[in-house]
């Protein structure tokens, strides 16, 4: 039996979104397995300069694909980073904001729960 998914805080994953759908598996929620080698676990909430930090960095996820049913990203919604993507973010001034109810305690691998705290979103923020 598998174990439930827990967040970074010891509690159950909650869900990060589902309007825009988010997470490797296309759940909502930032779950992770061996298939996701990029680590989809940080629930972030996207700010203009993330975005832009991000297309600058040659991941356009503001930018509608509807040939693959993405609208873009705008600030305000949830999705789930690549834990790597945020340190270097963070790194760079422009790391977005974290719903830590909804990131996955396999970020803990790479980042810091005190890092993350400095970024906690707003509980009001947590889910769709």
């Amino acid at each position: 039996m598998q174990d439930p998914s827990i967040n970074v805080l010891g509690t159950s994953l909650q869900s990060c979104s589902t309007a825009p759908m988010t997470g490797f598996f296309r759940t909502g929620c930032c779950d992770t397995g061996p298939q996701d080698r990029g680590r989809h676990t940080v629930c972030a909430v996207m700010t203009a300069e993330f975005l832009a930090l991000s297309k600058y960095l040659g991941n356009d996820l503001s930018t509608p694909r509807p040939e693959f049913g993405f609208a873009g990203l705008k600030p305000g919604d949830k999705w789930c980073l690549c834990a790597d993507r945020f340190v270097q973010a963070h790194d760079e001034g422009a790391a977005p904001l974290v719903n830590l109810a909804a990131t996955h305690r396999r970020t803990l691998d790479v980042i810091s729960l005190e890092v993350l705290q400095l970024y906690g979103a707003d509980p009001d923020m947590a889910s769709d």
